[in-house]
């Protein structure tokens, strides 16, 4: 695969009271030019963090290590000198919470128009076209006035079409969105999506898609990986991973989700929750502790992936195995 960025073996953990906790661990991760690709899983399992790092922004007691490339460009050794040439141009972010993100004091449309003056070669009349134009594909109505608004003048929804044009507007090589459209009403979340697809179809945009809606994700990601506890369980092509999952914890994802397949049949959910990093052990598989099939070797050894139809998997039970328990779980609660 001829990948616009690729991360190998990449782990992070936390120094905190001189102990280290291990936060992400063993991902490997690839987006093509022109692909999208989306992680997904619970709160807590490291998504972001790991989407913070591949555009140089993990917290200062974070410990990185592996790699992640972009093009021949490795991005984990780069400084902030190096990261003002990529960051924003090349690489650009949609946050999940805007207000962390722009600057209270300086009226949005000033926001954006300093990243277009930062990396292209145009006057100042010409970037603020580019920022009106983004405005109004990004679905902002009285452009104009939204230029000359500060960012609480703007409305949780606003703020958030303010955060993905600014990552649009020079047309990035690769997009990393966090949650884009958590803040949008249902009408201009189709509205973003759109141009996402539309952005990633003609200037071949690689685009990174962080979600907890499996629906936008199997309309819209051609491969995905399944995160939990910092390791990645399950990988692979969308219409295999989402419609016919193997690893227990994206069984157990798929089936918490309401389709047509499933009418009049109650919601199944997986018990428990994510271990805190401080609870987290260093042996044995990170979701054994919730896993229906789990056996005394789950809690002991650490798992590797194989491959099965398509997909990767991190498993120590075979597709076979995981199917048979499954089975015998749905039996005990019939």
């Amino acid at each position: 695969m001829n990948s616009v960025c690729k991360v190998k073996n990449f782990s992070l953990s936390f120094v905190q009271d001189k102990k280290e906790y291990a936060a992400v661990r063993d991902v490997n991760m690839e987006i093509a030019p022109g692909e999208i690709v989306a992680l997904i899983g619970e709160s807590g399992c490291g998504k972001s963090v790991t989407a913070l790092s591949m555009i140089g922004l993990q917290p200062e007691n974070a410990r990185v290590s592996g790699s992640i490339r972009f093009g021949d460009e490795e991005l984990l050794t780069l400084n902030d000198r190096e990261w003002s040439f990529y960051r924003g141009d090349r690489i650009s972010m949609i946050f999940q919470e805007p207000m962390t993100a722009l600057n209270p004091l300086i009226k949005v449309g000033k926001q954006i128009q300093e990243n277009v003056l930062l990396h292209q070669k145009v006057t100042g009349e010409a970037a603020v076209k580019q920022v009106l134009e983004v405005l109004k594909q990004v679905g902002l109505p009285d452009v104009e006035r939204i230029y000359q608004s500060y960012p609480h003048q703007l409305s949780g929804g606003q703020r958030q079409r303010i955060m993905i044009a600014m990552a649009f507007v020079n047309n990035p090589d690769l997009l990393i969105a966090d949650e884009p459209t958590t803040a949008l009403d249902v009408t201009i979340q189709a509205q973003i999506m759109d141009l996402m697809k539309k952005m990633n179809r003609e200037r071949q945009t690689a685009v990174l898609l962080i979600s907890h809606d499996l629906g936008v994700i199997r309309d819209l990601c051609s491969r995905v990986y399944i995160m939990y506890a910092g390791r990645v369980v399950e990988s692979g092509p969308v219409e295999y991973v989402l419609k016919e999952p193997v690893h227990p914890y994206t069984r157990g994802l798929a089936a918490a989700i309401p389709s047509a397949g499933r009418r009049g049949r109650e919601l199944e959910s997986i018990p428990g929750t994510v271990e805190p990093l401080q609870r987290r052990s260093k042996k044995g598989c990170p979701f054994a502790g919730r896993c229906f099939g789990a056996q005394s070797l789950c809690h002991e050894e650490t798992p590797h992936s194989y491959s099965y139809r398509g997909r990767d998997v991190y498993c120590h039970l075979s597709p076979a195995e995981i199917e048979k328990r499954s089975a015998e779980r749905k039996a005990d609660h019939e």
